[in-house]
């Protein structure tokens, strides 16, 4: 062996076992420090859990929705992969340059794969940096670099990673450009890719080559190692360790099937059993409703802070953080993370010897997860301090949240968000009484009235008066909800919010001309208790849902039609939690179901048929995808196939629709506290429904609807919205053209048997 080999050995060596014994410590603080986290069970359905995991990972399923960025990190991930046998390829060639794995080394599919992906690897790294360079923050314009989904992203961190893996990748090359000189029965045909970098060496003499093996596969090695010490002595570096934790954070999410943590959040759980209005009574005084402290989220949860990638995704799409607010979900992510792994050390520590640690870690055991921070409207982020001294994240970040899901939806490493900042309200609520002022009155109204509005159960049919047939009540015309088709559950804004009740009574007349039959629960209808649970108030949402549960079961409840897309998310979602297990259908499911049925026939108007009654001018209409109805429960083909059947209607999507729509601002009980910071979200999102130039903006619910129309309303005073546009139902454009049908009124069909199911 040559005094080359020799020092590249004890380098190698040296540095591997330094890089193995730090790896080694560094897993087991980690593993520790999420055993802090209260138990929550995730290893239902093994086999689903798998499938998912195989799914998001070979598929990148979670990474599509940027389709170059994904490709880039696709190859890059399997590069990775693939590519630990160069490793270990390299660590024989320091003592044998010519050197491979037995039976794989030269297997030529291996060889073919090997030399694929690592060109692919190098092809995507050298991309991912392009863009991370491209999207830097300093190349935002406006807002100090808020616009980049990399703002308050940790980079010396990720250059690190990604100049290593283009130096691994590289070496690589070199490495099976040098293999094809030194392989006596070399061939393109195993060496289709690297051949010609081979030949560039070829006036090397023989031995200079099996030199340069050596000192390539060092570099190799040393790169590599030297990542691996990095990574072990910074924990909290999650854009290098997601490439490990990914795998268990996919494997162990929320749902087995792969469903993303939206639509139903999780009940409040204490001891790992879930709080009911019964148990509360039977809890110790000190215990823990919701998240107060570090230690009080689930061992899941600290496994989500470890696993943020820094990407900047959820961030992109959170309607409070484009509009100037404090709540970052990538942020918010980062600081709880950080704050764990300084808090761990005193929390793992004994008793006796929690003295002996060091002040700023002693600190750390009173500080407040939730306070003021003395945030800076100028910098968004003072609201984030995971060391202190007041509290670890600004109130005002917990409480902008509109629980609309963007986030959650845009994970590529599926972390919880939106479960997490709502179980620190539950805390902030119930434990703390730390919530906006303007959540008093809400509380105050659904204890006492049983509606955010406060309004008489008595005024809950006045949506109904002056309708042309007979509105049908539980308990006074139909002793059963098996005699009707459908419970027709109004909601609260339905019955109560006058442009909600438009579209109320369009539902119920397009229900009877297509011969539907439903019946109302009326004053014994009350708030589904939504706004309650996203607000924190967990408690106050047990006993709403109880008791509308109770008289849902009692009625015979089976199949529900609701316009509402937050009823219709907790009647549909939640109620199972409380023994309540229902068919649930959105009011645009049915509706589009009638139409497709011809129960119900839109007709043109009459400026827009010719004379064989065929639309030749088309009214424009952008449809707005409520958070609830759209992200939360997949619902967006329905509106829009029941507004491609009205006749002389263009439908024009805005740029943020599907999927990616942004929100009205109105959820996570949102609707009921100011905006006092930033601008607000439901301009934003007019704005843009404007910009599109359509006549109408179609919604799907009353929250929206409420939202919508007030935006519109500013901007059309500010003179930057035609005064023609409006905002309207899908349910209110349906019944406008089914009217046209005859005289004003369309022939009811005859009674089916079979009643119409849901979309």
């Amino acid at each position: 062996m040559s005094a080359l080999q020799i020092v590249a050995g004890v380098i190698v060596i040296a540095i591997s076992l330094a890089g193995l014994v730090l790896l080694v410590r560094a897993v087991r603080q980690m593993l520790t420090t999420f055993r802090v986290g209260r138990p929550v069970t995730r290893t239902d359905r093994p086999g689903a859990r798998t499938v998912t995991l195989l799914r998001e990972f070979l598929g990148h399923t979670r990474m599509t929705r940027l389709p170059v960025v994904a490709a880039a990190h696709w190859f890059t991930m399997i590069s990775f992969g693939l590519l630990f046998f160069t490793l270990l390829t390299a660590y024989g060639q320091i003592f044998d340059p010519t050197w491979t794995i037995p039976v794989l080394g030269h297997f030529f599919l291996y060889e073919w794969l090997a030399e694929f992906f690592s060109w692919g690897g190098l092809i995507g790294i050298c991309y991912l940096i392009y863009n991370r360079r491209k999207l830097h923050p300093a190349r935002a314009t406006g807002r100090d670099g808020r616009w980049s989904r990399f703002f308050g992203s940790t980079f010396w961190q990720a250059y690190y990673v990604e100049l290593t893996i283009l130096g691994v990748v590289l070496c690589v090359l070199a490495l099976r450009g040098l293999e094809y000189k030194v392989d006596a029965g070399a061939s393109a045909f195993h060496y289709p890719l690297t051949f010609f970098i081979g030949d560039a060496f070829g006036g090397l003499p023989h031995h200079t080559i099996k030199a340069l093996i050596v000192v390539i596969a060092t570099i190799k090695i040393v790169i590599s190692m030297a990542w691996m010490i990095t990574i072990s002595l910074n924990t909290t570096m999650g854009v290098a360790w997601h490439r490990f934790l990914a795998f268990f954070n996919i494997w162990f999410k929320r749902e087995a099937t792969g469903r993303t943590a939206l639509a139903q959040l999780q009940p409040m759980v204490v001891d790992g059993e879930p709080v009911t209005m019964e148990s509360l009574e039977e809890l110790d005084e000190d215990a823990v409703l919701g998240v107060g402290k570090i230690e009080d989220f689930t061992w899941k949860g600290l496994l989500d802070f470890s696993t943020c990638t820094e990407c900047g995704r959820c961030q992109s799409q959170c309607p409070a953080w484009n509009t100037e607010k404090p709540l970052s979900p990538k942020l918010l992510m980062m600081t709880l993370r950080d704050h764990s792994a300084a808090k761990a050390p005193y929390l793992l520590a004994a008793e006796s010897a929690r003295a002996d640690l060091p002040a700023a870690t002693a600190a750390l055991a009173d500080l407040p997860l939730i306070g003021e921070t003395g945030y800076d409207v100028a910098n968004p982020l003072t609201a984030y301090n995971p060391h202190g001294p007041d509290a670890v994240i600004d109130q005002d970040v917990l409480w902008s949240c509109t629980t609309c899901g963007a986030c959650v939806e845009q994970c590529p490493v599926d972390i919880e968000h939106v479960d997490h900042i709502v179980d620190m309200r539950r805390n902030q609520v119930l434990i703390e009484s730390a919530f906006p002022n303007e959540l008093s009155g809400l509380f105050k109204n659904l204890e006492n009235k049983a509606n955010p509005w406060g309004m008489s159960a008595r005024a809950r049919l006045d949506w109904a008066k002056g309708l042309p047939f007979e509105v049908k009540v539980f308990g006074q015309d139909v002793e059963s909800l098996s005699e009707v088709d459908y419970l027709f559950w109004v909601g609260c804004a339905g019955a109560y919010e006058d442009r909600a009740k438009k579209t109320t009574r369009a539902v119920a007349e397009l229900l009877d001309t297509a011969g539907v039959s439903f019946a109302v629960l009326g004053d014994g209808e009350s708030c589904t208790g939504d706004p309650a649970r996203r607000a924190g108030n967990e408690m106050l949402f047990q006993a709403l849902a109880s008791q509308n549960v109770e008289v849902l079961n009692e009625a015979g409840a089976t199949k529900i039609v609701v316009t509402c897309a937050h009823c219709f998310n907790t009647l549909k979602n939640e109620y199972p939690q409380m023994g309540g297990d229902y068919e649930v259908v959105h009011h645009t499911q049915l509706l589009n179901r009638l139409v497709r049925d011809k129960q119900l026939v839109p007709v043109a108007r009459p400026d827009q048929a010719d004379t064989s009654g065929v639309a030749s001018t088309a009214s424009t209409v952008t449809y707005h995808d409520p958070c609830y109805l759209g992200r939360h429960n997949n619902v967006y083909a329905a509106p829009r196939e029941l507004i491609g059947a009205l006749p002389g209607v263009e439908l024009k999507e805005m740029e943020r629709s599907g999927m990616t729509s942004f929100c009205c601002g109105a959820g996570g009980a949102r609707m009921w506290m100011e905006e006092k910071l930033g601008t607000r979200i439901n301009l934003n999102r007019t704005k843009e429904a404007v910009a599109t130039g359509a006549d109408r903006i179609a919604i799907g619910c009353p929250f929206c609807r409420v939202m919508m129309t007030d935006g519109l309303t500013a901007e059309q005073a500010n003179g930057d919205a035609r005064e023609e546009v409006e905002v309207v139902d899908v349910a209110n454009m349906l019944l406008a053209a089914v009217r046209r049908g005859g005289d004003g009124q369309q022939e009811r069909p005859e009674r089916s048997e079979d009643a119409p199911q849901p979309a």
